[in-house]
């Protein structure tokens, strides 16, 4: 049996419902789920469809060939097929900070998100023995502005070479080039806190703290060449008051960061991220 995802976008137009599902089933498909959304402003429709194929003679790669002849090209969709039986392999970047890289590989390795992690880069050493603890293979790339082509290079070469569908900076901190982002597309996904731009800097907890704000939070999004400024996938907070010290709010701030990094990564493992326009439709 094969379990496939189906993503669609286009422009709203009457009968694209019934194109679809009627289709799924003349190719002896099964839907077991089938969500839709309408940007009213911008006129899109959106469409995330999961499906069973029990019959093994027909193959993943006619169904593509047919959908597109027969319904995609008569409502300009825009979309893809995706087999869930088959693991997104992902690359996880890091410098100095661990507690992202501990939680994303703790809930891997319990089963939580259906990935493969195949390769850690850092610009650093100091988390190597993480990686060794859990048997990942881990390649220092050292990245500064002195080096940061030869940086690049080595990066992309690796990536390839593991076959890399997306990049997660679990608290990278280097910016990352805009040939890297033109090749990974809406696959690299960062994690902040939200305070960015009131707080910026490398002691965004201890402005806030001074500011005297009410809530903390962190932002997980796509990467793009304008800084902190792509598609966001996940976001959440925690109240603070005056009554928590500054280190009761990088403790609070880490841990949003861990649980909304890792709600963005299953979110788009499991193909529940549409990219549009900025934005992002996200199918929970």
């Amino acid at each position: 049996m094969q379990k496939i995802t189906l993503l669609i976008h286009c422009k709203d137009q009457k009968g694209i419902i019934a194109a679809v599902t009627n289709y799924i089933s003349k190719v002896e498909g099964n839907i077991t789920y089938i969500d839709q959304h309408v940007d009213i402003e911008q006129n899109v429709f959106f469409m995330r469809l999961e499906s069973e194929f029990t019959n093994n003679a027909i193959s993943l790669d006619s169904i593509k060939t047919d959908f597109e002849q027969t319904i995609a090209k008569d409502f300009g969709m825009t979309w893809n097929f995706y087999d869930k039986e088959i693991k997104a392999k992902m690359a996880l970047f890091v410098s100095k900070y661990n507690h992202c890289l501990y939680d994303i590989l703790g809930r891997q390795s319990a089963g939580e998100l259906n990935i493969e992690i195949t390769l850690i880069i850092s610009n650093h050493m100091d988390l190597k023995p993480i990686a060794d603890q859990f048997n990942i293979p881990f390649y220092h790339v050292p990245f500064t502005k002195d080096c940061k082509d030869v940086g690049e290079k080595q990066q992309t070469e690796l990536l390839k070479k593991y076959g890399i569908n997306f990049i997660v900076l679990a608290r990278y901190m280097q910016i990352i080039t805009p040939n890297l982002i033109s090749l990974y597309k809406n696959k690299i996904i960062n994690i902040h806190h939200s305070f960015l731009p009131a707080f910026p800097g490398a002691k965004p907890y201890h402005s806030a703290f001074k500011r005297g704000v009410k809530i903390i939070g962190a932002t997980s999004h796509y990467v793009t060449e304008e800084l902190d400024e792509g598609p966001i996938i996940e976001q959440d907070i925690a109240r603070v008051s005056h009554i928590n010290s500054v280190d009761d709010f990088i403790m609070k701030g880490r841990d949003l960061e861990r649980t909304v990094l890792a709600r963005a990564i299953k979110l788009h493992s499991e193909r529940k991220v549409m990219v549009y326009d900025n934005k992002t439709v996200v199918f929970y």
